[in-house]
């Protein structure tokens, strides 16, 4: 046996490694959550006060793992109605503070607060009174005392034995970070419409389609009346394609729907003989245009049914969603 060998650990002791990890970064957030009942929620007000209040952008800056989480925030933000990005403290020294103007708001990341690199971000932040929110865990830092606001996170053991690599403060920055986006997004009254805008491209993008983007509409849409004879209403069906019929009122609203499973449930010997109204399934699951297409995916799986009527506010159908649109839109 090589002495490579005889180092490495059986997969048992790496699962209960990763336990440990697990355990010690959510005592880490538990700790946070403690913290916003505290003075960090106060703090975390005023910085979406803050924020909310300016006319330019967030501009994210923080050095090694800070940096790398920081580029995740201003990514968030971006993505969710707060124009933001990321400037790299070492490349602010060197033109890059060209980029952040007094109308900004920087928001710097550093656990220790005494991060070097951010010198000249932040005497540029003081000079230009541009303001400086913190992201740090010591109160008593270059950082948190030089900012208008400081988001101070609790200390809390690295899941690191050695209590070196950054994990359970770059877990407390990532929470703390997605819990401002969020206040954000909230604060702004930011909708599934609005992220659409900023996130056409995907399978994400396209379950942030609406049923409205997807629905056949028109011509297309198989209707009939509660007195229309079942042998027309299965002509109707045959020729629409939809494996059903909507059946609506005098005033045009949908009052139930046949499907093919209701003509299995009724085949009887005077089938063609009676009515749609006899036969159909009154007050059918609908969905409306502003729906989200993931949403009215997930409401055809619940109800294992393959189609769904989208209907106006007085309840008139205006549209039809089949199951296999959505899957063509690449929603599943």
């Amino acid at each position: 046996m090589t002495a490579e060998n005889a180092s490495r650990k059986p997969a048992s002791d790496a699962a209960a490694s990763a336990r440990r990890t697990v355990e010690t970064e959510r005592a880490g957030l538990d700790a946070l959550l403690s913290a916003l009942d505290d003075g960090l929620g106060q703090e975390l007000n005023r910085a979406v006060t803050c924020i909310r209040a300016a006319t330019g952008r967030v501009i994210v800056t923080g050095m090694g793992k800070s940096g790398h989480v920081g580029q995740k925030l201003a990514a968030t933000l971006a993505s969710t109605g707060t124009p933001a990005f990321f400037v790299h403290p070492s490349e602010a020294s060197h033109g890059d503070l060209g980029m952040v103007t007094r109308d900004d708001v920087i928001i710097a990341l550093s656990w220790s607060g005494e991060t070097a690199e951010l010198r000249s971000v932040i005497d540029y932040s003081r000079r230009f009174r541009v303001a400086l929110i913190a992201l740090t865990s010591r109160a008593a830092s270059t950082l948190a005392t030089a900012a208008d606001i400081a988001l101070v996170l609790p200390e809390a053991p690295e899941a690191c034995p050695h209590g070196l690599a950054p994990t359970t403060s770059t877990v407390m920055q990532l929470a703390i970070g997605d819990a401002l986006a969020i206040a954000l997004l909230e604060d702004r009254g930011f909708t599934a419409h609005d992220f659409k805008v900023f996130h056409p491209g995907g399978q994400l993008g396209a379950s942030l389609r609406f049923a409205g983007d997807i629905m056949h509409v028109g011509d297309e849409l198989p209707l009939g009346s509660s007195g229309m004879p079942m042998q027309t209403a299965i002509v109707s069906m045959t020729e629409k394609r939809f494996g059903c019929l909507g059946v609506t009122d005098a005033g045009g609203r949908l009052i139930g729907i046949l499907t093919d499973g209701d003509l299995r449930r009724h085949m009887t010997d005077d089938l063609l003989a009676r009515t749609v109204g006899e036969v159909m399934t009154p007050s059918p699951k609908t969905v409306r245009a502003d729906t989200l297409a993931s949403a009215a995916l997930e409401m055809l799986n619940a109800a294992k049914i393959t189609a769904l009527f989208v209907v106006d506010d007085a309840g008139a159908p205006v549209g039809i969603l089949h199951i296999h649109d959505l899957l063509r839109a690449g929603v599943a």
